[in-house]
């Protein structure tokens, strides 16, 4: 029977150490805050605004967008809802799946769970990887994600490096100048954006934020009754080791 458990154990657990031992390319860190409602309402806008032309999030229904990131019905049909959908419906697309692995090579994938599964980490630092390639169909390539095949939709906000960003790269201190050494992603534009580094940075985060909230929208409340659960379970083994003890005390 223990021989059966451990078996069990070690299956669930190879996705997770494959995943930890797959080789990779370096990425940005990035903490997700599910209790910035500020962070994932901007976040949400990107997301319909820019995303949602090619990409799905078929797994949430717009009124449980709205239920809990404090936005009202109203405003979510006014300026998030751009397909005609009613507010309790499931948040899909109208693009054809054959039509658009057609346009570009494979269907653009429903995004609901893409947090779990490439990490925050993973998406923050694609959105912000892409580069000027012109051996690419799009004229653009992403260092996260090799010869990707999704145009840079953002490359209004951004602008287009003309080199590969510097993705997963510290900044430091020159110690003869001083100076600050890999301080920006990009460290040349083949065009800008009509934001600023910083502020774009700020916008990819804030879209990344509310992939990652779409990914587990019962985070929160899930850790906060997970806290009293284990009060619960910690009182209970005081009770329960306190009647063993009486059950046990009189035998020899």
């Amino acid at each position: 029977m223990i021989k059966k458990l451990f078996l069990v154990l070690v299956v669930a657990l190879l996705p997770g150490l494959a995943l930890a031992a797959a080789p990779g390319v370096p990425l940005d860190n990035m903490e997700p805050d599910h209790t910035n409602k500020a962070s994932l309402q901007r976040g949400a806008a990107t997301f319909m605004n820019y995303c949602m032309g090619c990409h799905s999030l078929e797994y949430a229904r717009y009124m449980h967008v709205a239920e809990g990131l404090d936005i009202s019905d109203q405003l979510v049909e006014e300026n998030l809802i751009f397909t005609g959908a009613k507010i309790g419906e499931l948040m899909k697309i109208g693009m054809n799946k054959q039509q658009a692995a057609n346009w570009f090579g494979n269907a653009p994938p429903d995004l609901t769970l893409e947090s779990r599964l490439r990490g925050e980490d993973w998406i923050y630092s694609y959105l912000r990887g892409f580069y000027k390639d012109e051996t690419r169909p799009l004229g653009v390539n992403n260092v996260v994600f090799d010869n990707v095949g999704m145009p840079h939709v953002l490359v209004d906000q951004q602008g287009l490096c003309a080199v590969k960003p510097k993705i997963g790269q510290k900044s430091s201190i020159d110690p003869l100048s001083g100076n600050e050494r890999n301080a920006g992603v990009c460290p040349e534009w083949a065009s800008e954006g009509s934001m600023s580094p910083s502020e774009f940075n700020t916008a990819m985060y804030d879209l990344t934020n509310f992939l990652s909230y779409m990914g587990d929208p019962v985070k929160v409340e899930r850790e906060r009754l997970g806290v009293f659960v284990l009060i619960f379970i910690a009182i209970f083994f005081v009770f329960a080791w306190l009647l063993n003890r009486e059950y046990w005390k009189d035998v020899h």
